[in-house]
């Protein structure tokens, strides 16, 4: 494997670190013949391409964890753009993967904390500024959302998943991906897709969370890769004053765009202290 890991390439006109492409697999990737039976994962750095590895692997087994448990997820679902990947199937069937820009930027900030192959993170505010400009690694958010997404209205091959859907709902999300991909499941084998793509047992399983990783490409010292899954947990970040920042900068270049983000959902102790403030007293 190929070290390189403060070699940055430039593709068409966007930042991709050297250890994991070179600009023969960034080609690879654009020029890959797809085929109809294929499937391709599509999402911004940080946003539940894991999850959804895991959900798509689960799925196709008919909730069987026997593959998930035993093989690497990027040997399951290879990146088409890594170097490694020189002869992995495309997709007819794109499943594309969101999640709110707020808690992707706070995701990646941390990911960069542990990933020796990405540029030191420096302060939040300062990440903050490069995320919102498209000068980190992988480009622009803005464009890679909007450029995917403005495609679901036209292509039928298109699923638009979200990474709040997965985190609320993780049962329906199944459902939903599991009949995009014409691949019905049985009621018992969907809630054992549940039970193996769940947050909590992905973080446990090594084949996974990226443990397998030497220090030397992540330094697991500094952080978890499955981090906390949770949705919101940009406000223990953000300041005030760059919560309003965001939104500023967020509204003045998503005016094009209708798509609808859940920022924040409450605990389950918060939903349940609110359900008993609103359930009016019996007359015993």
């Amino acid at each position: 494997m190929m070290d390189r890991l403060d070699v940055t390439e430039i593709f068409e006109g966007i930042s991709f670190p050297g250890h994991l492409h070179t600009l023969e697999s960034l080609q690879f990737a654009i020029s890959f013949p797809f085929q109809d039976q294929d499937i391709l994962i599509v999402s911004y750095p940080k946003s539940g391409t894991t999850w959804v590895q895991e959900m798509v692997t689960l799925i196709c087994s008919r909730g069987d964890p026997s593959l998930t448990q035993s093989v690497p997820n990027w040997a399951r679902a290879p990146w088409l753009e890594h170097y490694y990947c020189a002869s992995v199937l495309g997709a007819a069937s794109i499943i594309y993967v969101s999640r709110n820009p707020k808690d992707v930027v706070v995701s990646f900030y941390h990911f960069h904390k542990m990933a020796n192959f990405l540029p030191e993170a420096e302060t939040f505010e300062e990440f903050l500024k490069k995320f919102l400009m498209g000068t980190l690694s992988y480009g622009s958010w803005f464009d890679h959302v909007k450029g995917w997404t403005c495609q679901t209205a036209t292509l039928e091959n298109l699923l638009h998943l979200t990474y709040e859907e997965m985190s609320l709902d993780l049962h329906g999300a199944i459902k939903k991906v599991s009949s995009f991909l014409q691949h019905p499941l049985l009621e018992e084998e969907v809630n054992n897709c549940v039970q193996h793509c769940s947050f909590s047992s992905m973080k446990n399983n090594n084949m996974v969370n990226y443990t397998l990783v030497s220090d030397h490409i992540m330094d697991h010292s500094k952080g978890c890769f499955m981090r906390k899954g949770k949705t919101g947990d940009w406000k223990n970040l953000f300041t005030e004053e760059q919560n309003h920042y965001f939104n500023d900068f967020f509204k003045s270049n998503m005016q094009d765009c209708a798509l609808d983000f859940v920022w924040e959902v409450q605990d389950e102790e918060e939903v349940q202290e609110n359900h008993e403030e609103q359930v009016p007293e019996k007359n015993l």
